[in-house]
């Protein structure tokens, strides 16, 4: 015997009316179309490597006793990582 995971999917499939994709108050500006078209021509592997780079530097400049330094290039690897999945996501998603 099978069973449903909801029983009403049925009667809530039937109701069911698509949202609309784009609507007038999620509209980017022209500037915003402009960067995300330019950052998506950026390979995401480029981000990747740069924030590896930043660790290594980081804890090569740790080891050396270079505190301050290492503590700022290692402050970069967040925002580098998170850059590379902004790129991907607008090469997935598209620049809308």
């Amino acid at each position: 015997m099978r069973q449903d995971i909801n029983p009403a999917s049925h009667r809530s499939m039937k109701e069911y009316r698509a949202a609309a994709v784009m609507r007038a108050e999620h509209m980017e500006s022209s500037l915003t179309r402009l960067l995300e078209q330019q950052a998506a021509k950026i390979p995401s592997d480029v981000f990747l490597f740069t924030s590896l780079c930043a660790m290594a530097f980081s804890l090569g400049a740790e080891l050396m006793g270079h505190e301050r330094a290492a503590r700022f290039t290692g402050m970069w690897v967040g925002p580098l990582l998170i850059m590379g999945v902004y790129t991907k996501m607008v090469k997935t998603f598209g620049a809308r």
